[in-house]
């Protein structure tokens, strides 16, 4: 899949229903080791900033996630960085505070920024 149809992806799975990590991990699920029911419960509590508590934002744990389970562990950093620096913040609560992006938009950043890793 290309970069833009993993955003879109991403962000079609959010407005399904999926939290915003879910939307991101599910986004690459056809690249990850485990099923993909297994991806979604093990992102579910990642939603909404850890568990509704507005904490770290879910497509920043999500991206974390993939990162994991695909290999690319050490890029995290990176890209935690690299959506820090775009979007100014990594922590849910803040992150709706600024109001600059929905977190629809938010979903599809990460998933299009994580391509720079998990390519095909």
């Amino acid at each position: 899949m290309t970069k833009e149809e993993r955003t879109e992806r991403a962000k079609s799975l959010h407005r399904q229903g999926c939290n915003c990590c879910q939307a991101v991990v599910m986004a690459y699920a056809d690249k990850l080791p485990i099923a993909p029911e297994h991806a979604m419960d093990v992102a579910a509590p990642f939603g909404r900033g850890l568990a509704g508590t507005r904490e770290v934002c879910g497509c920043v744990s999500g991206m974390a996630m993939v990162c994991g389970l695909t290999g690319h562990a050490g890029d995290t950093r990176d890209l935690i960085e690299q959506f820090r620096a775009e979007n100014g913040d990594i922590v849910c609560g803040r992150l709706l505070q600024m109001g600059k992006k929905p977190c629809n938009e938010l979903v599809g950043y990460a998933a299009g920024l994580l391509n720079t890793v998990c390519h095909d």
